[in-house]
């Protein structure tokens, strides 16, 4: 866990400057890019309505005041009980404490990067870090999760449920990490439904108000169809009526 000594701010040159850049690439590929951006947008979503829950991704974090070199930038991060507001930079011991969940999308090219943060993000406090390959590039399974506890990370088995959906607990979002085809989605068990991002959502309930206005539109259709079907058997029946009356009034029908 990080140190709680007070540091007096004389210690530090007050003219350090912290990029809020490493220079790096955002992604690998669109597979890569895809999983983050959902990661990102669906957390933020379902915490939209938590102003002490931070949710963002890439963005730098400096964990030794005054050295800028001491810098990470998590794929995917939760931070609980800071405020929910936009930041160039992420400076730990100004905020007060690390992210409690970090999920990093990894392929071979970062593997390296990723296991060495291990001992950091444990070092720092990261109650849960994820990591998930969605290539299947090195990782068996492909998605991986360590838990923190008395100062030590322990891997979590991930289950295969019977559709051959790879599923991993988060207890730190109180949410489920599921794989399926290849995709990374989180799953509210206690709604018993997936997250999606505020444009997903929003296309869904689109496509649902056009689908209703369709199915009204089809309904009043087949109304307006009913309504003359029925006017016709009506005049039909009529026709008919008038046409024995007339027969009986001449005598060549008789009842």
């Amino acid at each position: 866990m990080m140190s709680t000594a007070v540091l007096r701010k004389a210690d530090y040159p007050e003219d350090i400057f912290y990029p809020d850049t490493d220079g790096e690439h955002i992604a690998e590929g669109d597979i890569q890019r895809d999983a983050l951006i959902y990661c990102v947008e669906a957390l933020r979503h379902y915490f939209r309505a938590e102003p002490d829950v931070y949710v963002s991704g890439n963005l730098l974090f400096y964990y030794e005041q005054g050295n800028p070199y001491k810098s990470f930038a998590p794929d995917v991060f939760v931070v609980f009980g800071v405020p929910n507001c936009k930041r160039p930079i992420y400076k730990i011991w100004e905020e007060g404490k690390a992210p409690d969940f970090i999920i990093e999308i990894t392929s071979k090219t970062t593997r390296k990067k990723d296991r060495d943060n291990v001992r950091l993000y444990r070092k720092l406090g990261v109650q849960e870090y994820f990591m998930f390959d969605p290539t299947g590039d090195y990782l068996d399974p492909v998605l991986q999760c360590r838990r923190l506890s008395n100062g030590r990370y322990y891997l979590i088995k991930t289950q295969t449920l019977p559709d051959g959906t790879l599923k991993a607990d988060s207890l730190v979002l109180g949410l489920e990490l599921r794989v399926q085809d290849g995709g990374l989605h989180f799953y509210d068990s206690g709604q018993q439904e997936y997250l999606f991002t505020y444009t997903e959502e929003r296309d869904g309930r689109l496509w649902a108000e056009a689908r209703a206005k369709q199915e009204s539109f089809r309904a009043e259709q087949e109304k307006v169809r009913a309504e003359k079907e029925k006017a016709r058997a009506d005049s039909a029946e009529e026709e008919l009526r008038q046409l024995k009356a007339k027969l009986r009034d001449s005598g060549i029908l008789k009842d």
